[in-house]
């Protein structure tokens, strides 16, 4: 790795905004630190707070809970289309 060309990594708390679940994890966003909120976490240390839509914690593909919106819908415009008959 060349010296100098690369963000500064470090610690940062993530927090997702549905869940309200924190991790800290290691991230390039420390070099914005400055402009990030501040927590303490459970190690007494205080680290940038940065708060995200969607985490594994939150996100269907990783919680299992999918959303089905119109599947009723979406089969008979599907069966319309392609000429499916129900019987």
């Amino acid at each position: 790795m060349q010296k100098g060309i690369h963000p500064p990594y470090g610690p940062v708390v993530f927090k997702d905004q549905s869940t309200g679940t924190m991790f800290l994890t290691r991230s390039t966003l420390v070099s914005k630190a400055d402009k990030l909120p501040k927590i303490e976490w459970e190690d007494d240390n205080t680290y940038p707070l940065y708060t995200v839509d969607v985490t594994s914690y939150s996100h269907p593909f990783y919680t299992g809970k999918s959303v089905v919106l119109d599947t009723a819908g979406q089969v008979q415009k599907f069966n319309n289309r392609y000429g499916r008959k129900d019987k």
